[in-house]
C-alpha cells in the first residue's frame, strides 16, 4: 500500500492524534488490503497464494469486528458504515 494511502487511512480512522494502531484503523487497513487482493483474484483465479493470504486477513479483520462489537459498539457501528461492510 502506498504511504499516502496509509496516511489517509489513519487521518480518518483514528481516535486521537497520536492513534495508528487502534482496532478502527486496524479494520480499515485490513478492509483496503482485503479489497486489493479480491481484485487482484479477479484478474488471476488460480493464486493459491493470494487466496490464502485473502482468507488469513479476513480472519484478522473479522477478529477486530468482533472486538469492536463487544467493547465499543457505537464506534463499530461507525467503522461498518464508513467503510460499507454489509454487517
Amino acid at each position: 500500500m502506498e504511504k499516502e494511502k496509509v496516511r489517509e487511512i489513519i487521518e480518518k480512522f483514528r481516535i486521537n492524534e497520536r492513534d495508528t494502531g487502534s482496532a478502527e484503523v486496524q479494520v480499515a487497513m485490513l478492509t483496503e488490503r482485503l479489497n486489493r487482493l479480491t481484485e487482484h483474484l479477479k484478474l488471476y483465479p488460480q493464486d493459491r497464494y493470494s487466496r490464502h493470504a485473502l482468507l488469513g486477513i479476513l480472519g484478522k479483520q473479522r477478529g477486530f469486528l468482533s472486538y469492536l462489537r463487544k467493547v465499543k459498539p457505537e464506534s463499530y457501528q461507525t467503522v461498518v458504515a464508513e467503510l460499507g461492510l454489509g454487517k
